[in-house]
C-alpha cells in the first residue's frame, strides 16, 4: 500500500479526532489513582477526566489542582490519557484551576474540559486563557478543549462553540440540561428510556451530535445513571451511538467502562466488511473497485475507513490483514 488511507481519502480539516470511545470520572484523589491504576493494566481503551468541579472540596480548589496537575505529570499517567474539567468559567477557581494544570502538566494533559458554557463567547474567553498561559508557559502544543453543553445558552450556540479551532469535543450535560428547565422536563428523562425519548432530551442530543460532527469535533453522550447492570449500560451506549451519533460516552463507575465501550464498537459484520473493502481498495491505489455486486470509491472508502478507526478506538476484533496493514504501530490488550 503506497498511501495509507489517512492520508489518502481525507484533508487535515475533514478528520475527526481519534479518540478513545470511553471518557472516565474520577472526582477525588483516591479514585483518580484506582482509575490511573486500572488504566495501566488495561491500556488505552479508556480516558481518564480528573474533576476539579464537583471533586474538589470548597475552600480546598487550588490544593486539589495542584494534587491533580501532579498526577497528571506523574509516571502513574503511562499514556497521556487523562485529562482534567475545570470549574465553570463564572467560579473564582476556573482560571487558577487552569494555571495549574498548565504550568505542571501542560505538556501531558489530554484534554481541558470546560463544563456550563454559556455560548461561545463564554467559551472563547476561557480558550483565550488556557492558551495565553500555554504561550507563557512556551508549550508547543495546542491542548485540546471540549466543552460541556448543559446550559440553555451553550444548546443555542452549540454550533459557534463546535466552530472555534480549539475545541475537540462537544460534550451533552443531562442532568443539568433537565436541571435547568424549572421542572418542566420529568425527572424520568434523566435515566433510561426517558433520556431517549423526551423531546426536549432528544432535540438537544441531536443538536449537539450534529454540532460537533460538522466541525469535525467528537460528540460525547452524558452518563447513564445505571451503575451494574451492564446489559443496560450497554444499551444505553448503543443508543447513543446508533440513534443520535454519538462516538463516545462518560462513565462514573468502573462497572461502567466495558459495557461502554462494547456499545460503542461497531457490529462485527461492519467491521469485516469495512476491512474487505478499505483492504481491496488500497491494492488498487484507491481507484474505484466493486465488492459483492456494489460501485465503492472514495466517497463509500471515506465511511468504511472512519467506522474501521472507531473499531480501532474502541479496541474491536478486526481482521489480521487489515490490522496489519493500517494500524501495525496499534498495540493490542493482549500485548499490555
Amino acid at each position: 500500500m503506497a498511501i495509507h488511507p489517512r492520508d489518502a481519502l481525507f484533508s487535515e480539516a475533514a478528520r475527526l479526532p481519534v479518540i478513545p470511545a470511553c471518557e472516565h470520572f474520577a472526582g477525588n484523589e483516591k479514585f483518580i489513582r484506582k482509575a490511573l491504576a486500572l488504566q495501566a493494566s488495561r491500556g488505552p481503551v479508556f480516558d481518564i477526566t480528573c474533576d476539579l468541579e464537583d471533586g474538589a472540596p470548597a475552600g480546598r480548589e487550588r490544593e486539589t489542582a495542584e494534587m491533580v496537575a501532579a498526577l497528571v505529570a506523574s509516571t502513574e499517567n503511562r499514556f497521556d490519557r487523562v485529562g482534567v474539567r475545570v470549574h465553570d468559567p463564572n467560579h473564582p477557581a476556573c482560571k487558577p484551576d487552569i494555571d495549574a494544570i498548565v504550568r505542571a502538566a501542560g505538556d501531558r494533559v489530554a484534554y481541558i474540559v470546560i463544563p456550563k458554557v454559556s455560548g461561545r463567547l463564554d467559551t472563547l474567553r476561557i480558550v483565550s486563557y488556557l492558551y495565553h498561559v500555554a504561550e507563557e508557559c512556551g508549550l508547543q502544543r495546542r491542548i485540546p478543549v471540549h466543552t460541556i453543553i448543559e446550559t440553555h445558552g451553550g444548546l443555542r450556540e452549540a454550533a459557534s462553540i463546535a466552530e472555534l479551532v480549539a475545541i475537540e469535543g462537544l460534550v451533552f450535560g443531562l442532568l443539568d440540561f433537565v436541571s435547568g428547565h424549572g421542572g418542566a422536563i420529568p425527572s424520568s428523562a434523566m435515566q433510561s428510556p426517558g433520556q431517549f425519548e423526551h423531546p426536549l432530551v432528544r432535540r438537544a442530543k441531536l443538536e449537539i451530535a450534529a454540532a460537533a460532527l460538522g466541525y469535525g469535533r467528537i460528540p460525547t453522550h452524558n452518563i447513564t445513571t445505571e451503575l451494574n447492570d451492564a446489559e443496560v449500560i450497554r444499551n444505553d451506549a448503543r443508543r447513543a451511538r446508533d440513534e443520535f451519533g454519538y462516538l463516545r460516552m462518560y462513565s462514573i463507575h468502573p462497572n461502567q467502562i466495558d459495557p461502554i465501550v462494547a456499545g460503542m464498537q461497531p457490529a462485527a459484520g461492519e467491521i469485516d466488511a469495512a476491512s474487505e473493502i478499505l483492504l481491496a481498495a488500497a491494492h488498487v491505489d484507491w481507484a474505484p473497485i466493486q465488492h459483492g455486486g456494489k460501485l465503492h470509491d472514495r466517497g463509500s472508502y471515506r465511511y468504511y475507513w472512519q467506522l474501521l478507526e472507531r473499531a480501532a478506538a474502541t479496541w474491536a476484533p478486526i481482521p489480521d490483514e487489515a490490522r496489519e496493514l493500517f494500524f501495525s504501530t496499534l498495540t493490542t490488550k493482549a500485548d499490555r
